[in-house]
């Protein structure tokens, strides 16, 4: 016998994957610690962690974009800051010329913080590895030109694709590092 009443579906929660399941369960403290990694900023930390659980993965993910939108300018420097004592692997070492290619970043980082006074962020989710070194120099050397209050949304940005690159590994992996107990 056939119907034409679908069968029920089990509720989102049910569906989401394991990581974004985990991190809807887990204890606010928790939460917050976990997006800290992701973004240090502790108001946008906290607004994510306030509006769990998540049906989905993209409706975190839409939610932390916004909290990144409405960043204001301490929340961005504390983001910043935080930023600053990630480890920045200098990438391609290994290649040829790979010691001119150290100088050349350090100096441009250096040049970086001294002009806008915070570490130099940019998202190379999409970038091949081999291309790494190059793409990082050829963007400090341009931002190096933009004034202050341009750089800071230039800065924002990044950060923010930064923080959602990082959430969306976070919730994608059921017991990765960093993953919410």
């Amino acid at each position: 016998m056939s119907s034409d009443v679908p069968a029920p579906r089990p509720p989102a929660q049910a569906q989401a994957p394991a990581g974004l399941r985990r991190f809807n369960d887990a204890d606010h403290g928790a939460a917050e610690e976990a997006l800290l990694a992701c973004c240090g900023s502790t108001r946008w930390a906290l607004r994510l962690a306030a509006h769990r659980p998540y049906p989905d993965v993209e409706s975190l993910l839409a939610a932390a974009s916004e909290a990144s939108y409405d960043l204001r300018p301490a929340d961005l420097a504390e983001a910043l800051a935080d930023e600053s004592w990630m480890p920045h692997s200098l990438l391609g070492m290994r290649a040829p010329g790979s010691q001119a290619a150290r100088t050349a970043l350090q100096a441009a980082h250096a040049a970086y913080e001294a002009r806008f006074g915070h570490v130099f962020v940019v998202c190379l989710e999409a970038c091949p590895p081999e291309e790494m070194l190059d793409a990082v120099l050829a963007s400090v050397r341009g931002r190096l030109g933009n004034d202050p209050d341009e750089e800071r949304l230039v800065a924002a940005e990044e950060l923010r694709r930064i923080a959602l690159g990082r959430l969306e590994h976070l919730v994608a992996s059921p017991t990765g590092a960093g993953a919410p107990a």
